[in-house]
């Protein structure tokens, strides 16, 4: 198969959402790579927090610079508190597709098929045994062809300040606005506007969420 595909751009392709084969063995290599900076994250439980954000931006090739270490375990997990905070196990195919926001949170068992762009902003909370699928097939079980045929894919964006209950599944090309509740169990199929509460499978609208200020007493 290598010998009739440009390497480039079948990833360009892929990122762009238009149908490209993953079993090229570039996008292979990249998917083991991926794989293993997963088993040292979800292997590394008991480790400091600092080394914790080291491995989880191994995962995603995050190369931006971190605050310089602080003086006490302590000071250091406070100069951290914007990292993202993910418990494993943490599965995805490549990594650096995953985008997270300030201070989000992951809990255990979460899948990312990011394959295009999975976007979520800070502040979002994730109930245990969520996936995001951002990967695709196409419905012609010809053109699909197994592992010899092309796939696609669509991103995912999830907007600041949402909660997403345990065993949520969210597909390809959906949206979810900001400050967006979404009940357990729930499949997301369609975008979802800001501010609204979603339940089932499909996900549906079931109330309109009324945003009322804190009281400044309960905030830390």
């Amino acid at each position: 198969m290598d010998a009739q595909i440009d390497v480039k751009e079948n990833e360009a392709r892929m990122q762009r959402g238009e149908l490209y084969h993953a079993f090229e063995s570039g996008l292979v290599a990249k998917r083991q790579r991926c794989q293993q900076a997963c088993s040292r994250f979800n292997a590394g439980g008991h480790l400091e927090r600092r080394k914790l954000v080291e491995l989880f931006r191994d995962i995603t090739e995050d190369k931006s610079p971190l605050p310089a270490a602080g003086t006490s375990e302590e000071e250091d997990s406070r100069l951290l508190a914007d990292e993202p905070f993910i418990d494993g196990p943490f599965l995805a195919d490549y990594g650096f597709n995953v985008r997270l926001g300030k201070g989000v949170y992951v809990n255990f068992n979460s899948v990312w098929i990011d394959t295009c762009t999975i976007t979520v902003g800070a502040r979002t909370l994730i109930g245990p045994n969520c996936a995001f699928y951002s990967g695709t097939h196409p419905l012609d079980p010809f053109l699909r062809n197994g592992t010899n045929g092309p796939e696609l894919g669509k991103p995912i964006e999830i907007g600041e300040d949402c909660w997403l209950g345990g065993n949520v599944i969210v597909l390809p090309g959906v949206t979810i606005g900001r400050g967006c509740t979404v009940g357990a169990g729930s499949v997301v199929t369609k975008d979802v506007p800001e501010f609204h509460c979603v339940v089932g499978n499909p996900a549906r609208i079931i109330r309109k969420i009324e945003v009322k200020h804190p009281d400044p007493a309960i905030l830390p």
